[in-house]
């Protein structure tokens, strides 16, 4: 099943969802917002459309027939960087993780509203553009020099993550989240203020994003860098602190 809805010139988004009415009914509503939209119903056709298309953003269903979406995830990101929105009908956090862990930049549980899909797309595009525009900058001026705070350097320009001299790879979320936290060094910092300063929301409903996508940064930065302050947010610990980061779980 191959459904496209083409504005030549525009944004192009891949939808890879394999039930026939969710998959049209995503197509005819990012349709609607000036996009050129494919949908495709299986993981092997996911992986060769993404190839074909190039496409700007990746809808992408986690249960798929002939390879799931995570393995298609996957060979997408080992081609070319781009942002994913993952599809689960799980509400299962450890699914979620290892979404974000291969690669995708954000999730949502079905059942969902098209409004919020529309929403979070978007976002994931602003995000797209902001780090193109940043590049640009760079290649004209003298880019500002990497932040270090304790053992963890963060390099703005390059978008490049090194905890001592081992380099970590992040998502385009996890690295905006990351130098967010990190730039305010010690401070708590609300899921509210988080999801509107990342994400570019004002729905306090994402902040279980918030939570998924820091423990996701402590998988691959270690335990010890973010603290949980209850009921509040978070708060970036640098190395050389000297207090330990408690509730880190």
């Amino acid at each position: 099943m191959v459904t496209t809805v083409s504005r030549p010139g525009t944004t192009t988004v891949l939808v890879v969802e394999d039930e026939p009415a969710i998959a049209q009914a995503i197509v005819h509503r990012l349709a609607a917002e000036g996009w050129t939209v494919e949908s495709v119903g299986d993981g092997h056709a996911g992986v060769a459309a993404a190839a074909r298309l190039q496409p700007d953003v990746v809808v992408l269903d986690v249960m798929l027939p002939g390879i799931d979406g995570l393995e298609v995830c996957r060979q997408i990101q080992a081609e070319r960087p781009v942002p994913v929105l993952m599809l689960t009908a799980r509400d299962d956090e450890t699914d979620m993780l290892v979404g974000l862990g291969v690669g995708a930049d954000d999730y949502m549980t079905k059942p969902f509203s098209m409004r919020e899909l529309v929403a979070r797309t978007k976002v994931l595009l602003r995000r797209t553009e902001r780090a193109a525009r940043a590049a640009e900058l760079a290649t004209v001026q003298q880019p500002d020099p990497p932040l270090v705070v304790g053992d963890v350097t963060i390099d703005s320009a390059q978008r490049r993550v090194l905890r001592g001299t081992s380099e970590v790879h992040l998502t385009p979320t996890e690295f905006d989240l990351l130098l967010t936290l990190a730039s305010s060094p010690r401070t708590v910092l609300t899921r509210e203020r988080l999801l509107a300063d990342v994400w570019d929301w004002v729905d306090a409903s994402g902040t279980r994003t918030v939570d998924s996508h820091v423990k996701a940064l402590r998988r691959k930065l270690g335990p010890d860098l973010i603290r949980t302050v209850h009921g509040v947010g978070y708060a970036f610990e640098p190395a050389d602190d000297g207090t330990p980061a408690d509730d880190a779980s």
